[in-house]
């Protein structure tokens, strides 16, 4: 691809946006960066670009007079792709692809994606560890944090990129093509995005589009929607199951963690052998060794690494004990979904949980939390935007305290708990009512748990 002379436009001014507008320039286009947010909101990086790069800078609306000269329009994840700048260019003849796609064009190596609505991080993070700790050149990066065009430059072509990829960010997808394709499982999320859950879904489905008879795609046998795809796919279908036997693919049976291939079984590890708890990570390291094998990693040292894994920052992460109560950070627990296997993993603890819910709701419905917070939870704290929204859903099914902050939030989690109890962070909504992102809202709930603990302490 050739960027030089490419009058550009990119669509948002965060991580990828910045790394889109600095690669393009870098490369001798004309690029023009634009985000809806006042110029003065704008990151120190972002604004840096216009002396460094000499890239133009957009805070209001974009005149029709810079659309009309514009041939190239690079949308970050978070812009909708139907916003006007992108329909107007397309319809011009114009290119318009996501940060992932413009990456792709420039990337060497083999490349393995995973996408899914929950599970995609800790997957992502280990088939990284499991490649690099076989002996396999690896680099790891996408939604989980590295733009893919920051990589760019480090690939090889002896080497893997593994790759995390929302489904925003397989919007914009055009030729992008994983060697190995894996989806963790795909549930209702977004639907503050989506008209339908279809629409979701059918988003996540484009990672196997441009696959071919080369390449392996990887499915959750157990999941409803990616098993209905193994049908349709180019690509040779790996499935795992935490559920049921399978006559080929990777399966759970007892303890044991099997991989069946040719009326040939070889067991991989054990539950007691992973460390992070719950029965959806028996899932990821499923997906995680099925993938290992798709790019060549030995058995033996895959087993290893997953008896050494701990699991990611933000996810079920364990902070502190005070006085027989247990705090964990399942920040990254921005759907109901995510949330429900947050619970199922907790309860396998002795006491309840005190769960803290809240933040910028999704639109999706609390109702599956129902179950679970009958049977496993003490009491609810919720805090943010929806917490009005998430009482009205669950006030007959849990005592129900309301925080002003994740301070609070805490302090009375702490106070609802009894001895052998959790407090379990995991909110089922995005953080950007309070937070800038779900990580900065674990890491303060992390900070306050740390502040409780010495308070506690100097009594």
């Amino acid at each position: 691809m050739i960027l030089e002379n490419r009058k550009t436009l990119v669509l948002g001014a965060g991580k990828s946006g910045i790394a889109s507008a600095r690669f393009i320039a870098e490369r001798g286009g004309t690029v023009a960066l634009y985000d809806k947010k006042p110029l003065e909101n704008w990151s120190d990086e972002a604004k840096s670009l216009k002396e460094k790069f000499n890239v133009g800078l957009i805070d209001a609306q974009i005149p029709s007079w810079l659309l009309d000269q514009i041939d190239l329009v690079v949308i970050s994840p978070g812009v909708p792709t139907n916003t006007i700048p992108a329909r107007y260019v397309d319809r011009k003849d114009g290119e318009v692809i996501g940060e992932v796609e413009l990456a792709y064009r420039f990337l060497k190596g083999g490349i393995v994606g995973i996408t899914g609505s929950n599970g995609k991080t800790t997957t992502t993070t280990l088939i990284g560890e499991l490649l690099r700790n076989s002996g396999i050149e690896t680099q790891v990066g996408g939604n989980i944090g590295t733009p893919l065009l920051d990589l760019t430059e480090t690939s090889t072509e002896n080497g893997w990129t593994v790759v995390e990829l929302s489904s925003f960010q397989l919007e914009t997808i055009k030729d992008f093509r994983p060697n190995v394709a894996v989806a963790t499982n795909v549930t209702p999320n977004h639907m503050d995005r989506y008209d339908l859950f279809s629409d979701y879904a059918a988003a996540k489905h484009r990672l196997f589009m441009n696959q071919t008879a080369e390449d392996v795609a990887i499915l959750n046998a157990d999941d409803e929607t990616t098993a209905s795809w193994a049908n349709g796919l180019k690509a040779h279908v790996s499935l795992f199951s935490v559920k049921k036997e399978l006559d080929e693919g990777l399966f759970l049976r007892g303890r044991d963690l099997i991989s069946r291939s040719g009326g040939k079984e070889k067991i991989l590890t054990t539950r007691d052998e992973i460390f992070v708890r719950g029965l959806h990570n028996v899932e990821n390291v499923l997906a995680a060794f099925a993938a290992g094998l798709a790019c060549g990693a030995a058995p033996d040292s895959m087993r290893e690494t997953v008896a050494n894994f701990k699991g990611v920052e933000h996810r079920i992460e364990f902070v502190a004990e005070i006085e027989g109560i247990k705090f964990y950070n399942d920040s990254k627990a921005t759907s109901v979904d995510a949330t429900l296997k947050a619970l199922e993993a907790l309860s396998e603890e002795a006491g309840k949980t005190v769960l803290i819910l809240g933040g910028r709701g999704k639109n999706a419905p609390y109702a599956p939390l129902v179950p679970l917070i009958e049977k496993t939870v003490r009491k609810l704290v919720l805090i943010g935007e929806d917490a009005a929204n998430i009482e009205s859903q669950l006030k007959n099914h849990a005592e129900i305290i309301r925080a002003g902050s994740m301070a609070d939030a805490v302090q009375k989690s702490f106070e609802a708990a009894e001895k052998n109890d959790s407090v379990l962070l995991a909110p089922a909504c995005a953080s950007f009512d309070m937070f800038r992102s779900f990580e900065e809202r674990g890491t303060v709930f992390k900070s306050g748990v740390h502040s409780l603990k010495s308070k506690v302490k100097g009594v």
